[in-house]
């Protein structure tokens, strides 16, 4: 195995955004199979070292590629575009985010489990679309578009995240 190739060759999948789970989880288990430490335990030092290298390179690809939000950063940065880099969000996003993160608030602070809920499944369908988008212009020459439309998703999926710890507040 060669370390120079990237997570989706290691796998002997093409570089894009939509992939098949089930077909990345088999081709994780086979190439792990593979490469386990165990299988080198009667060898010397460099070769269970390496053999232990190789496990945490595969485990670390299969990570990056079976989530959403770091597949897409990588598939950027395989592109050399830099998600991380400071970049202006539009202010209509920004209003956005400031009034869903009252309105968790609100919910939260009067204990509407309801209101909670309703606000959890609106994001959840507004970010389904965003997904789809993200992966369209993932396969399109347009690196930029899709490195704003994935900072916008990653901070829907922080808010996210925060809706969930706030049912689980009210819910205790």
């Amino acid at each position: 195995m060669d370390f120079s190739q990237d997570h989706f060759a290691l796998f002997g999948l093409p570089r894009r955004y939509a992939l098949d789970n089930a077909e990345l989880d088999r081709l994780y288990r086979e190439v792990q199979a593979r490469v386990h430490p165990d299988k080198f335990a009667h060898l010397g030092d460099a070769e269970r070292r390496l053999a232990m290298q190789w496990a945490t390179r595969i485990n670390e690809a299969y990570q990056t590629l079976r989530q959403p939000l770091p597949r897409a950063k990588y598939l950027l940065s395989l592109a050399g575009v830099e998600v991380e880099r400071e970049r202006k969000m539009s202010s209509e996003f920004l209003m956005q985010q400031m009034e869903w993160r009252e309105a968790v608030a609100e919910a939260r602070a009067a204990l509407a489990v309801g209101e909670l809920e309703a606000l959890h499944a609106r994001l959840k369908r507004e970010m389904a679309g965003q997904y789809l988008k993200l992966a369209a212009q993932l396969d399109e020459p347009d690196a930029g578009g899709a490195a704003d439309l994935l900072r916008q998703l990653m901070f829907q999926e922080k808010l996210l995240a925060d809706i969930d710890d706030a049912l689980a507040a009210v819910e205790s």
